[in-house]
């Protein structure tokens, strides 16, 4: 943790929502006129694509059909944490791109499945994180010791197939039997390294579907966000102005002594009320530390 140079981790599996969390975050700090870095979780990836399949085919014929992108030694987490370690202390470091798509490569000027070049980060008031191992702790690295706030984004297990199937589909023009067996692949890391740090996090947003998701792989729509309530849960409830919260989510209540249950159309609105405090916070300490 730094004072001087605060770093929020959003940590969630792919499709979880992430990216909307992100959206919210944007809004919030163009709302209090300051200036984000952003670093992407697959930008350390250990692999490009093309590397990442021929690593996968490696590990398969040694008998490992589980080996993925959630795994610690698909990614470069040690630089990962040097990037948190050398921002909390000197607000720089450095970052590059994973290039998802054909609009990101025309972007990029680049191909698909290959990283940009490490560039500065710019100059900024805090880092923002987005991806799979923000809170990551392994034998080799503790991720989660760097960052000021960290935030879990936890859908239910089926409501995040359901999104990702439909992402990958409709966004990278995969079928619904390959993102099935990415999903598959990937359960046994998911279990090992990402479930784990949702127990790190400040604060989780789990979103609940109240329409039946029972076969993921079969749904044609994606749940609204009607269609959802949420549940969020804080690590260290005190300071945490539950009566207002509660007054301001209309349909909500408090199912344990740290959570709240809100409609899931309140996503934004509760991210907004509970973030805005918490980022303010942040920059008053920052202040004094300099």
């Amino acid at each position: 943790m730094s004072h001087k140079h605060p770093i929020i981790a959003i940590t969630g599996s792919s499709g979880a929502g992430t990216t909307t969390v992100r959206d919210t975050f944007e809004k919030i700090f163009k709302r209090e006129g300051l200036t984000a870095a952003f670093i992407e979780g697959d930008a350390f990836h250990r692999y490009d694509r093309h590397g990442m399949r021929e690593k996968v085919a490696e590990e398969e014929a040694r008998g490992n059909y589980s080996f993925s992108h959630f795994n610690p030694e698909a990614n470069e987490l040690e630089i990962l944490e040097s990037v948190f370690e050398e921002y909390g202390r000197l607000g720089t470091g450095r970052t590059r791109h994973y290039v998802h798509d054909e609009k990101e490569a025309g972007h990029y000027n680049t191909r698909p499945g290959t990283f940009t070049d490490w560039e500065d980060l710019p100059a900024s008031d805090l880092l923002f994180y987005e991806g799979l191992h923000g809170c990551a702790v392994t034998d080799k690295v503790n991720v989660a010791q760097h960052p000021d706030l960290k935030i879990g984004v936890v859908p239910v297990i089926n409501l995040e197939w359901i999104q990702k199937i439909h992402r990958d589909k409709a966004a990278r023009g995969y079928t619904t039997e390959a993102v099935t067996d990415t999903i598959l692949r990937r359960m046994p890391d998911y279990a090992r390294y990402i479930c784990p740090q949702f127990s790190q996090t400040n604060i989780n947003f789990q979103r609940i579907p109240t329409v039946d998701t029972s076969n993921p792989f079969i749904a044609r729509w994606i749940p609204t966000a009607a269609e959802s309530m949420l549940v969020i849960r804080f690590a260290n409830p005190r300071g945490i102005d539950f009566p207002y919260l509660l007054s301001m989510l209309h349909g909500s209540f408090m199912s344990r002594a740290n959570s709240i249950v809100a409609p899931g159309d309140k996503l934004d609105l509760a991210m907004q009320l509970i973030f805005t405090p918490l980022i303010h916070k942040l920059m008053d300490v920052k202040r004094r530390a300099a």
